[in-house]
């Protein structure tokens, strides 16, 4: 669970931040329902960024965000469906669109999910503490952010190999930005050097994503319901919630499946992860392309009793996906195949692992032969605004993007995507997976062989955090209410 302890003395320090910064914090009810934010919210929000960083925009912490630039207001849960034109499969494939999310991508909630229980308590500080965000890509950004927005010092950890924008935009933002060795794959590294800042003797406080329970809460309580919201809008008469499937990365988002899960008991919950490493599947290690979903471990936060397939993807399918979705001759190619041009036009909503998603949920649904009348669900973490390096790359190492190659990447590595190196979890099979826990976290990490046991075998270790909202709740609301802005 989440320790919800009040430190009084810290938590007064907060409070004196917060009336100092104007900021006023959302509660779970208010990022779920955009209705029941104050009015003078979205007043004050309409000459506002979306990635400004603006006390105010902690309220665009949700999935219901109007997808403009500046001045938004609140509606429906932001989403795309997927045709067969695209997918190649007669099962409906909805994916929901992360880019609306200040930062440009929906980690941002789950660094907010773990800052603000410490924040509201007082177990952090923010006029004498260093918040430490270590991540492989947008959970760092989105801590950053927040930490702007209190006004304190911050510590963004990612690996050196990830996109140019993350690098450039963090170095706007963040008090002090660390680059470790490696790519997405190289999650180690990172935790060594958090390691290293605890032993330097500053005051920090670290918010590991792949041990933080609030990234456990934020997702399913935020996400599952907004995917909740969508289906109960989209889904046909007759229609069944076949399965959701989700690259693993910290394992925060795949909460938002034990959530779909709870609302519909018959469907199934997959993991994905890249080829080149494939932890889950077959203990495996490596470096991949598939930017922001780290690993060579298994996070503490994953839920595997819950999970009943893993999946591995090719990082060669989103990287050539990336292209066809986004090169002119690649869209006309789209178009031509029947493909409708407005949602060709809104194809750079898809971020690398937002492609990754896709690849995975067409594997899925052929592996259980789902067809009309199926429906499977995930989502695009981020969009292209954040790997527009990532295109000139690939066109200065392969050349331009010719209609041949649009044709080679739609047929390959969409309509001959096939149903390889996917392993539909056994009781044991998820055991092995849940198993490989000891060698990070016990071993290396500093918790425990109980703790590890009481994972697997205490009926109520999952849903235990799950009820911890309303409590957040109450707090964030004494927290407002002393700050004294509403």
């Amino acid at each position: 669970m989440i320790d919800l302890t009040i430190h009084p003395d810290r938590l007064a320090h907060a409070v004196k931040r917060a009336r100092e910064r104007n900021i006023i914090i959302p509660t779970y009810k208010q990022m779920k329902n955009p209705a029941l934010i104050p009015a003078k919210v979205k007043v004050g929000l309409k000459n506002v960024g979306l990635w400004d960083v603006n006390p105010l925009n902690l309220f665009r912490i949700t999935w219901h965000n109007e997808p403009v630039v500046k001045g938004g207001g609140f509606g429906g849960v932001n989403y795309l469906e997927l045709p067969k034109a695209l997918t190649g499969v007669d099962a409906r494939i909805i994916v929901m669109v992360g880019k609306w999310f200040p930062t440009g991508a929906h980690k941002v909630g789950a660094a907010f999910g773990c800052l603000v229980p410490r924040l509201v308590t007082g177990q952090f500080d923010p006029t004498t503490q260093k918040a430490v965000w270590p991540s492989t890509g947008n959970y760092c950004r989105g801590g950053a952010y927040d930490s702007a927005l209190l006004a304190c010092q911050s510590i963004a950890i990612l690996p050196e190999g990830m996109s140019r924008e993350r690098f450039e935009w963090l170095s706007k933002v963040a008090g002090e930005v660390i680059a470790t060795p490696g790519t997405e794959s190289n999650v180690k590294e990172i935790f060594d050097k958090c390691w290293e800042l605890r032993r330097s003797g500053q005051d920090l406080m670290i918010f590991n994503q792949f041990e933080e329970f609030g990234n456990v809460l934020w997702h399913y309580d935020i996400t599952g319901n907004a995917f909740a919201e969508v289906l109960g809008k989209t889904l046909r008469p007759g229609e069944t919630v076949r399965g959701s499937v989700f690259t693993t990365g910290s394992a925060g988002t795949i909460n938002a499946g034990d959530r779909l899960k709870e609302l519909f008991p018959q469907s199934k919950l997959a993991a994905s992860e890249a080829l080149q490493c494939p932890t889950l599947l077959s203990n495996g290690f490596g470096a991949h392309r598939i930017e922001g979903i780290g690993d060579k471990h298994v996070p503490w936060i994953h839920n595997v009793k819950n999970t009943d397939m893993v999946i591995a993807v090719d990082d060669e399918v989103p990287m050539q996906m990336i292209r066809l979705f986004n090169e002119p001759e690649g869209r006309k190619y789209l178009i031509e195949k029947g493909v409708p041009e407005a949602l060709v036009a809104q194809l750079d909503l898809i971020g690398i692992s937002g492609a990754a998603n896709i690849a995975s949920a067409i594997k899925m649904t052929k592996w259980y032969e789902w067809g009309e009348g199926d429906v499977v669900v995930t989502l695009l973490t981020d969009s292209m605004e954040l790997y527009g390096s990532r295109l000139i790359e690939l066109t200065a190492e392969r050349g331009e993007f010719t209609a041949r190659d649009a044709a080679a990447v739609y047929h390959q590595h969409i309509l001959g995507l096939s149903t390889d190196y996917v392993e539909e979890l056994t009781y044991p099979a998820r055991k092995r997976v849940h198993n490989l826990k000891y060698y990070t976290w016990v071993e290396q990490q500093g918790k425990t062989y109980d703790e590890i046991q009481a994972q697997w075998y205490q009926p109520d270790y999952w849903t235990s955090v799950h009820g911890q909202v309303n409590e957040i709740d109450a707090l964030i609301e004494e927290f407002n209410a002393k700050v004294g802005l509403l």
